[in-house]
């Protein structure tokens, strides 16, 4: 089973501290002494607010993931228990987007040593100007894949609204739930003494 991060609304407050760490977990630079010109703000979770509701959807790694079923190319596969797309095979075609039940992923410009990746061939009509056209590619939680202390969201977030379910925790959720079930079921079947 695979493992995902799980937000619990009624804790969120909305202050988009997971985005921020999100961000900083997968950037090679220090955004707080990068130059603004140069720093690019793409977390992999996204916080919605909404009327009586706000909290950050991601990917919830789905065991059947309809992203990496979509993909034309298997650039999304599966490993370890975590959804993972492989941003240099990715084409921006944008079917895991499509197909994703959440809504958590979104394109974004691929870097390399700082610098957006151009295609080659490709260019884009900037006020009459035609420019390279920047590689777009997938984006999504990755759990935080390589990087020390697991998912930098839950151990940012200043009201523990995050938290990682793994198997043994749905396991014993289950189990839990299951013992209350036979233990409500025998309560209800005791036949009450008649007297006889």
């Amino acid at each position: 089973m695979n493992r995902f991060v799980l937000a619990d609304p009624d804790q969120c407050i909305g202050c988009r501290t997971c985005e921020i760490a999100c961000v900083i977990a997968h950037s090679p630079d220090n955004p707080f002494i990068s130059p603004d010109d140069e720093f690019h703000f793409h977390p992999r979770l996204k916080v919605i607010k909404s009327y009586g509701v706000t909290a950050p959807v991601q990917c919830r790694h789905c065991e059947d993931a309809p992203c990496a079923n979509a993909c034309p190319n298997g650039s999304i596969t599966n490993a370890d228990g975590c959804i993972l797309i492989n941003s240099e095979t990715c084409i921006g075609c944008k079917t895991c987007m499509i197909a994703c039940p959440y809504g958590a992923i979104t394109m974004v410009p691929q870097y390399r040593d700082g610098q957006p990746v151009v295609q080659n061939g490709l260019y884009t009509n900037l006020s009459g100007r035609l420019q390279p056209k920047e590689r777009m590619i997938a984006s999504k939680c990755d759990l935080c894949e390589g990087v020390d202390g697991g998912p930098a969201c839950i151990g940012k977030c200043p009201t523990q609204a995050l938290k990682l379910v793994d198997p043994d925790l749905i396991h014993a959720r289950v189990e839990e739930k299951r013992a209350a079930s036979a233990r409500q079921l025998l309560h209800m079947t005791r036949i009450p003494a008649t007297g006889l």
